[in-house]
């Protein structure tokens, strides 16, 4: 019977470490392994070139290493670059790097498709096909990484979850990866510099702001129950008025940390003066340090809504006083 072979990275670096030390080598041989597999981004064990070729070989023999390959990718030319990446068992997933003068951001996916079914998110029509792995989440950031170093000479200063799939769906691989990203083995990321967007598993609210402590921005877009229960499916299960209690009790969130509130504008749906004076009266009432994210739908073709156009947003934006 063939035998299976163990990804290296479900192992602790205690658990590389025994490895080596069975095999009669020294000790240091596991930590030179550990940084290339978190801190280097090696993507085989080939690249682990201060390693002998012997010592290179057996680690293949004896361990998988299945990290995520870039299959496509596109360049904007305000620097954007969006990537599609292929896992080890042929998923597609994307990721973006978003460039400003300030911030070279990731954002990154959490889930193979997405089981919410967002009306108006392209991805909600994609069936979930899996989570991903913690190691295959914490590919993307590495990648994308080494995009902004190449392009635009400098790393990343910060990566947010609003790629493919919900997060709190997918906690413990996202909480792992986080921790890699967060540890000085990986690479030494501030929570502060982390946002998790979810679009209200309220649940696992809690206990993401308590375990992991990033930034929380929530997927709200909708102020009615009618209109949320219709485009965030999931209100029908964590309505509006316990996802706002869930937001006022995060763990962390204060006026230097903020709440997002992500506010697609869809025309005739979601964008009238009601609705923002809505939007502010609910932010007010649940005392929530907020700021609010709106934006301009991206439609495709057979999308079920239009964008507001850009008197309307432009009108959002106002103070409420003047609408």
């Amino acid at each position: 019977m063939k035998k299976t072979l163990k990804n290296i990275r479900h192992l602790s670096l205690a658990e590389i470490e025994t490895f080596f030390v069975e095999l009669g080598e020294k000790k240091f041989r596991a930590k030179q392994v550990y940084e290339w597999l978190w801190q280097k981004g090696a993507l085989s064990f080939a690249d682990m070139t201060n390693l002998s070729k012997d010592l290179r070989q057996l680690l293949g023999e004896q361990f998988t290493l299945p990290a995520l390959t870039v299959d496509t990718t596109q360049y904007s030319e305000d620097g954007t670059i969006k990537s599609r990446f292929k896992t080890w068992d042929g998923h597609l997933v994307e990721g973006v790097l978003i460039p400003t003068t300030s911030r070279y951001t990731a954002c990154v996916s959490s889930q193979i498709g997405c089981s919410l079914s967002c009306k108006f998110c392209a991805t909600g029509y994609i069936d979930r096909k899996r989570n991903l792995e913690f190691d295959e989440i914490y590919d993307e950031v590495v990648l994308i990484n080494q995009q902004s170093e190449k392009v635009h000479g400098k790393k990343l200063s910060n990566i947010v979850f609003m790629g493919m799939g919900e997060p709190l769906y997918n906690f413990d691989n996202v909480k792992a990866a986080m921790q890699i990203v967060m540890d000085g083995d990986g690479l030494a990321l501030s929570k502060r510099r982390i946002t998790l967007s979810t679009s209200g598993v309220v649940p696992m609210m809690a206990r993401a702001g308590a375990e992991i402590g990033v930034n929380l921005a929530v997927s709200l877009h909708a102020v009615t129950k009618e209109i949320r229960d219709e485009i965030v499916p999931v209100n029908r299960k964590y309505d509006l008025e316990s996802l706002l209690e869930a937001c006022a009790a995060y763990p962390g969130a204060n006026n230097a940390r903020r709440i997002t509130f992500e506010y697609v504008m869809l025309a005739g749906k979601n964008d009238s003066d009601d609705d923002a004076r809505e939007l502010v009266r609910l932010l007010k009432q649940y005392r929530l340090p907020a700021k609010v994210n709106l934006i301009p739908f991206n439609p495709w073709p057979g999308a079920p809504y239009a964008c507001s156009d850009d008197a309307r947003i432009r009108r959002q934006r106002r103070p409420r006083r003047a609408l």
